[in-house]
C-alpha cells in the first residue's frame, strides 16, 4: 500500500527559493532570458548540478547539452525512470516553466536519499537545455536528440547572430558529431514523468492545485497569403476592390467560427498578419497571416485544418483574390502513457485532490520522448494561466504539493513496477 507523502511547508518553500535562484541566471539585466548554450545556461547548468549532487546523484551532460543526474536503485531494476523538465526559457519568459519540474524532481530525490531509500529503479533527471527553440527556432532539441529523432540538417540551423547548432555545440565543449550519443533506446527507460504548470486557467478556475494531463495536442501551422490589386484609398469604388487585408480579416473571423463550433476541441489562432504595402491611404494588395490549429486528437485537428483552409479558398475566389498556402509544421498529438496517467490520478485521489484531467495545448519535452518510451505528466495549477510572461506564479502551498504527489508517484511506481512486476 503506497502511503501519501506529506506536503511539507520547508518542501514548498525549497522549491520556490530553487526556482528564484534560477530566475537570477539570464542574458539580459531585468527580465528572464535563458537561451540553449548561452553563459546563462551554463550557470544554470553548474547551479542545478550543485543541487543534484547534494541530493546523492551522479552527474552527467550528455551530447545535446541535457544535464542528467542519475540516483542508483537498489539493483533490482536496472531500467531507469526520467524525471525532469528544461532549464530554458522564452525571451523575457516566467520562472516556473521547465524549472519547476527539475527542482521538483531533485527535490524528491532528496527526500530519498533524506530517508536513506533506494527505490527498485535508477532515477534519472534529466534537465533539458532547449524545449523552448528561443535561440535556433527549433524545439526540443535536447529530447529529440535523446529520442534519436534530431534532423541532421538542424546543426545547419543559425540564431539571429549567424551563429549554427553545430557552432554553438562545439563552443560549449561538445562534439556535434558525436550527438547521436545522446540516443535513448526503445525499451531501456522505464518511461519519462514531469511536473509543469499547467500554462492556462482552467485548474485555477476549478479550484485545484494539481490535474492529471492526458496527452499533448498535434499542431499545424501554416502561412496563408492573400494576394490581391493595390490601388489608391480614395478613388477606388467599393465595389471594383480586390483587397488582399479584406480578405485576410474574413479568413481571421472563419478560422475563430471553426474552432468555436468545434465546442472546445479545437483551437485555431492567427497570430501575425502582415499587409503590404501598408500605407493608410492605399488598399492592400498583399496580406499575409500565420495559422496555428491543435487538438488532442489528430483527426479533429486534420478536419479543422481541411475546414479553415478550404475557407480561405472559397474567400478568395469570391473576393477576386489569389490565395498560397504554405503548410511548414505538422505534429500529430502524443497521448501520455495510459498506465503512467493511471498513476497519476491514483496519487492525486491518495492525497484527497479531486483528479481533473486535461489535454496540454502547448508542447513539452514528453511529445519527443514518446518515440522510445512511455511518459505521463502533472500540472499544477499556475495564477491566472499566465505562462511565458514574467507574471507567471505559483504558490509555495501548491508547489509543496505538487512536489509531494511526485514524490508519491515514485513510491506507487516502486510498489507496480519494482515489487510487483
Amino acid at each position: 500500500m503506497v502511503t501519501p507523502t506529506p506536503a511539507t511547508a520547508e518542501l514548498g518553500r525549497l522549491v520556490i527559493e530553487r526556482c528564484d535562484a534560477l530566475a537570477a541566471l539570464s542574458e539580459r539585466p531585468g527580465e528572464l532570458t535563458r537561451r540553449f548554450l548561452t553563459p546563462s545556461h551554463r550557470a544554470s547548468i553548474e547551479l542545478v548540478a550543485g543541487w543534484m549532487r547534494e541530493a546523492g546523484m551522479a552527474t552527467r551532460l550528455d551530447a545535446a547539452g541535457t544535464l542528467i543526474g542519475r540516483y542508483d536503485g537498489d539493483g533490482r531494476e536496472s531500467r531507469p525512470l526520467l524525471v525532469g523538465s528544461h532549464l530554458d526559457t522564452v525571451c523575457n519568459g516566467g520562472r516556473y516553466d521547465g524549472m519547476l519540474g527539475v527542482v521538483a524532481a531533485i527535490a524528491c530525490v532528496d527526500q530519498l536519499k533524506r530517508a536513506g531509500h533506494r527505490l527498485a529503479f535508477p532515477i534519472e533527471v534529466p534537465a533539458f537545455g532547449d524545449e523552448e527553440g528561443a535561440r535556433f527556432g527549433i524545439a526540443l532539441i535536447g529530447s529529440r536528440a535523446m529520442a534519436g529523432t534530431l534532423p541532421a540538417d538542424w546543426l545547419g540551423r543559425r540564431d539571429g547572430d549567424g551563429i549554427s547548432l553545430a557552432e554553438a555545440l562545439a563552443g560549449f565543449g561538445l562534439d556535434p558529431a558525436r550527438l547521436g550519443e545522446a540516443a535513448r533506446r526503445p525499451g531501456d527507460q522505464l518511461g519519462y514523468l514531469e511536473l509543469h504548470i499547467e500554462q492556462g486557467p482552467v485548474l485555477e478556475a476549478e479550484g485545484l492545485p494539481l490535474g492529471v494531463v492526458t496527452g499533448i495536442c498535434g499542431a499545424t501551422r501554416a502561412e496563408v497569403v492573400f494576394a490581391g490589386r493595390s490601388g489608391h484609398a480614395g478613388t477606388v469604388p467599393m465595389a471594383a476592390r480586390h483587397d488582399a487585408l479584406a480578405g485576410a480579416a474574413e479568413f481571421v473571423l472563419a478560422a475563430e467560427s471553426i474552432a468555436q463550433a468545434s465546442a472546445g476541441a479545437v483551437l485555431a489562432t492567427v497570430g501575425r498578419i502582415g499587409a503590404e504595402p501598408g500605407a493608410a491611404n492605399v488598399i492592400a494588395g498583399r496580406c499575409g497571416v500565420t495559422l496555428d490549429v491543435r487538438a488532442p486528437t489528430d483527426p479533429a485537428r486534420r478536419a479543422a485544418v481541411a475546414r479553415i483552409l478550404e475557407s480561405a479558398r472559397a474567400i478568395a475566389a469570391r473576393r477576386g483574390l489569389e490565395v498560397s498556402i504554405d503548410v511548414f509544421y505538422d505534429a500529430d498529438a502524443a497521448p501520455c502513457d495510459p498506465a503512467l496517467t493511471a498513476d497519476v490520478a491514483a496519487s492525486l485521489a491518495a492525497r484527497g485532490i479531486v483528479v481533473r484531467s486535461l489535454a496540454s495545448g502547448a508542447g513539452h519535452d514528453g511529445m519527443a520522448l514518446a518515440a522510445v518510451m512511455p511518459y505521463g505528466m502533472i500540472f499544477m495549477r499556475c495564477a491566472g494561466g499566465i505562462s511565458h510572461h514574467p507574471a507567471e506564479a505559483i504558490t509555495a502551498e501548491d508547489a509543496a504539493e505538487g512536489t509531494a504527489a511526485l514524490l508519491d508517484l515514485l513510491y506507487r511506481l516502486d510498489h507496480r513496477l519494482g515489487r510487483n512486476p
